[in-house]
């Protein structure tokens, strides 16, 4: 079943892409108390996630702050060492990247897609949602092959 908006994120483990290497969480822990702008690329460095999804969060971070939002996040199953590179070589230190190295947070929220054809494995579909001390306020899902819904313009046009 895919999360819906109203739902509690369920609790499964993560790694945050740190300076220092990778840092072990889990859902609950780091959404609690915080008002997240989640993201979410089927992978890092791919051509769509690289050219156009990364950056838009990472162009509209004060955006998103004056909206009473506390993080940016981007969340892919990656591994955190893979997920932190990306970040340096694309991104900022605005947003946090949070790791879902066996794809245990796209299950468990009913959003994984199949990209053994292009030899990538179980992946994450592409999405955004705003996440409210654990609680999804705002769910975006990409229908295949497409990127508006889950743009950083759209969720900053939902806050």
């Amino acid at each position: 079943m895919t999360i819906q908006v109203g739902d509690r994120l369920p609790d499964v483990p993560l790694s945050i892409a740190t300076p220092d290497g990778p840092m072990p969480t889990t859902t609950g822990e780091h959404f609690k108390g915080k008002k997240i702008a989640l993201f979410a690329v089927p992978g890092a460095y791919t051509p769509t996630c690289s050219a156009r999804h990364l950056p838009g969060y990472v162009d509209k971070a004060g955006d998103f702050t004056a909206k009473g939002v506390d993080e940016i996040a981007c969340i892919s199953v990656n591994d955190a060492f893979v997920m932190g590179a990306w970040n340096q070589a694309q991104g900022s230190a605005d947003i946090v990247m949070l790791a879902d190295g066996n794809g245990d947070f796209a299950e468990a929220i009913g959003l994984t897609m199949d990209g053994s054809k292009f030899g990538m494995g179980q992946r994450s579909q592409r999405y955004s949602m705003v996440v409210n001390d654990g609680v999804v306020e705002q769910l975006n899902v990409e229908a295949p092959g497409e990127f508006s819904a889950s743009s950083a313009e759209t969720m900053l046009g939902q806050l």
